[in-house]
């Protein structure tokens, strides 16, 4: 199982927002993430709706509406990587009544699959996009 890249993409964009002067366009950003313009901008756009940034068209670029210790990792996930049902693991459909296994599987992981989801949610909330810039700034020293 595999999370999008959509969550690293959306801290990519916060991290260069907080620290790049303006304008921030989504091709410049795009640059920064060698990335199709598109992609950044249908990302702002999930920011934008989730209250992070705000979004002027054209040359306005993109802002924060928060400062970044304000702003958690975890937040910043559920704004872009949209999980069904708010759970990160889904059990595979139909699997067969009839068979032990089959009809005993799904309760004997969840939860085991419920207390996953919780420490990695756990881990995103303790962090922050300051944090994020902060070890950014410090490789570069």
């Amino acid at each position: 199982m595999k999370i999008s890249s959509r969550f690293t993409v959306a801290t990519h964009i916060l991290s260069l927002i907080a620290t790049q002067e303006p304008p921030l366009t989504s091709e410049r950003i795009a640059g920064s993430v060698n990335t199709n313009p598109v992609v950044i901008r249908r990302i702002s756009g999930q920011l934008k709706k989730a209250g992070l940034i705000a979004v002027k068209a054209g040359i306005g670029g993109a802002t924060l509406l928060k400062p970044l210790d304000q702003i958690t990792l975890l937040e910043v996930y559920k704004a872009v990587d949209s999980v069904e049902d708010g759970e990160l693991f889904q059990f595979h459909e139909n699997p067969n009544p009839n068979c032990e296994i089959g009809a005993h599987i799904q309760g004997a992981m969840e939860q085991t699959l419920r207390d996953a989801q919780t420490a990695m949610e756990q881990v995103l909330a303790d962090q922050t996009m300051a944090d994020v810039v902060d070890s950014i700034r410090a490789e570069l020293a």
